[in-house]
């Protein structure tokens, strides 16, 4: 049975200003609610088989079970959310097809956005990042595979953060937080790949530092992000029963 998380207190409505002092157009009510309900799965809070009870929601935003019911179609259209018969609205369950799939996407926008970026590291930037992906060997060679993916996280961070494309940042970040979703239920095995990782970064960074062309950089981004697919699946089929 899925663990309930702690009662949330009742949310209040603030009204943020702007910089020209003009506040700005407050969310819907079915706005307010959705963005809470798909923060608080895709940060582990509502984890999955969670019970998404309307009656709740409605109590803790002082709203009717119209807008709750909007939001939660909204969060079920993205597939976080699915209906059980008798049990009403649950978090989805992690599905390993899922991660492969993300991977897969991640892989293409990553790619994308890398090559965005490049033009826009400059030396001190380039500098950061090979001293990070230093760090990643040496948590290889203290089997430290918790900083090994922090680090990791915050290499391929650094790099989109320059992506000049605010859109496809954003779905970056989505991508990236339905993955981590993933791997703090049932994935937590899923490997880092290593050695073999720190040497593809090492030859990514030496691209951009060389101002290669933007396909060859892409390239090598998307490859690398498709080599963790591939780990995975030979992860996969290893570790699950045919």
């Amino acid at each position: 049975m899925a663990s309930r998380p702690p009662t949330k207190r009742r949310v209040p409505r603030r009204a943020a200003r702007g910089s020209n002092g003009a506040a700005p157009a407050a969310p819907t009510k079915q706005e307010r609610v959705y963005r809470a309900i798909r923060e608080r799965i895709l940060s582990g809070a509502y984890g999955p088989g969670y019970r998404v009870v309307i009656d709740a929601l409605a109590d803790e935003f002082e709203v009717s079970a119209l807008p709750v019911r909007e939001a939660i179609r909204r969060v079920e259209a993205e597939g976080l959310i699915i209906y059980r018969p008798n049990a009403g609205a649950q978090v989805a369950p992690a599905d390993p097809g899922v991660f492969d799939e993300e991977m897969t996407v991640l892989a293409l926008l990553e790619g994308y956005a890398t090559a965005l970026a490049a033009p826009l590291l400059g030396a001190e930037e380039i500098a950061r990042l090979r001293e990070i992906n230093a760090e990643m060997e040496r948590a290889i060679d203290r089997l430290d595979s918790l900083s090994f993916g922090r680090l990791n996280q915050e290499l391929h961070g650094m790099i989109t953060e320059h992506c000049p494309n605010p859109a496809l940042v954003g779905m970056l970040r989505d991508v990236a937080r339905r993955l981590d979703a993933i791997r703090r239920t049932v994935f937590v095995q899923i490997p880092y790949r290593g050695s073999m990782s720190v040497s593809e970064h090492r030859h990514l960074l030496d691209l951009i530092a060389d101002g290669a062309p933007s396909s060859e950089i892409e390239m090598a981004a998307r490859e690398h992000k498709l080599h963790t697919v591939e780990s995975f699946r030979a992860w996969r089929a290893e570790h699950q029963p045919s």
